[in-house]
């Protein structure tokens, strides 16, 4: 199959490394800043970092995205507050530090579906970004139920049953995830339309 122009390549410039870098850049602060935004949501309130994330892997493509992600978690292994509620070092051993991992997949399969043209349509890229969305629970839920005691942790959220891990990890944010899927493809969608039209 072959592979369809994302976003930041459809932008005037050529493609450096100097390009791809502030791309990388741009990208991590965007994300860093939407990990702080706080929305009320049913049953918990939700943050706009997973937006980000998307919108930046369907805009990036796969590498570029991918390693947008490492770039972001690598400034909060640093001691950079960009972790959602100013966390930096400490979210990468504690309960979601699985979803931060994920997050990286996240990015990478977002952008590999935007560059096999699975999303350029509003259906097609709400579809991908529920499967990318779900995609982070599988790192995200393995943590605290395996990984994270495998590696010596131990903390009151480590090694918790099946149960516990639906109602604390995935029940409650599974309603904002499908929202933040459509609004990603709206973006998505409506910055191809002005692309187009410009």
């Amino acid at each position: 199959m072959t592979r369809a122009m994302t976003l930041s390549q459809a932008l005037p410039g050529q493609d450096s490394l100097l390009r791809n870098a502030l791309l990388v850049i741009a990208g991590s602060a965007l994300i860093a800043i939407a990990a702080q935004i706080s929305v009320p949501m049913f049953p918990v309130p939700m943050t706009l970092q997973t937006l980000a994330i998307l919108t930046v892997g369907f805009a990036y493509g796969s590498r570029l995205g991918a390693a947008t992600l490492i770039a972001y978690i690598a400034q909060g292994a640093a001691g950079l507050p960009v972790f959602a509620g100013g966390l930096s070092t400490m979210a990468l051993v504690g309960p979601t530090a699985g979803f931060l991992v994920g997050f990286i997949g996240m990015a990478w399969l977002a952008g590999f579906a935007a560059e096999r043209g699975f999303a350029r349509g509003f259906i097609g890229t709400a579809l991908t970004a529920i499967v990318a969305s779900a995609l982070i629970y599988l790192p995200g839920v393995a943590w605290p139920m395996f990984v994270s005691s495998a590696v010596g942790i131990e903390a009151g959220w480590v090694g918790l049953g099946a149960s516990s891990i639906w109602a604390g990890f995935v029940a409650p944010f599974l309603i904002g995830d499908a929202v933040k899927a459509v609004l990603a493809a709206l973006i998505v969608t409506g910055a191809w339309k002005a692309l187009k039209r410009a």
